[in-house]
């Protein structure tokens, strides 16, 4: 195939701007010439084709959308650090601990249902070694989820472990756990 089979014609002169009559100028920002539009159509044609992505100015790409929502998430739930545990608490003071890992999101702009069982079930899997900061982390035992914390790095989250405790960074204890991203 030669070069001038996939060329787009292009049309060698352009008309003048249109100029309404009582001597109002043109349009500051006239239409690109042809070729420039062309090529961005082409270009975003090809791709579409090749299962590209497009996305527009100022928003943040899908892979990067994800992360910043959990990292806000985390951010929340370490400000709470010391806060008591109180069994069925969502916060501001006091949390268990899926009220810990449901507010930090909510306040990130995610909604999570209540209880650790239902924050599994409502989250996408993960494998531990593909696990990021902000993740959930889901405590398994007697054939269900029974803890889950936010996890924060280094094999540690922060949670809301138990009555006379507090929300605190802790190492993760247990090998019978399993991680979930927040869609």
């Amino acid at each position: 195939m030669s070069a001038t089979q996939n060329q787009v014609p292009v049309p060698h002169s352009r008309t003048a701007p249109h100029v309404p009559s009582g001597g109002a100028s043109p349009d500051p920002s006239p239409t690109p010439p042809a070729p420039a539009r062309i090529s961005r159509i082409v270009s975003a044609l090809t791709l579409a084709a090749v299962g590209g992505t497009l996305v527009a100015p100022g928003a943040a790409p899908p892979a990067h959308a994800a992360p910043a929502v959990a990292n806000k998430a985390l951010k929340v739930a370490a400000s709470k650090q010391g806060a008591p545990y109180q069994w069925g608490a969502m916060g501001p003071y006091r949390f268990d601990c899926s009220g810990l890992t449901l507010y930090s999101y909510k306040r990130a702009g995610k909604k999570l249902p209540r209880t650790a069982q239902a924050q599994y079930n409502k989250t996408r899997q993960v494998a531990k070694s593909d696990r990021r900061k902000g993740d959930l982390v889901f405590f398994h035992g007697n054939g269900g989820v029974y803890h889950v914390g936010i996890y924060a790095g280094n094999n540690r989250i922060w949670h809301s472990p138990k009555t006379g405790s507090w929300v605190k960074l802790d190492r993760i204890w247990s090998k019978s756990v399993s991680y979930g991203r927040v869609r």
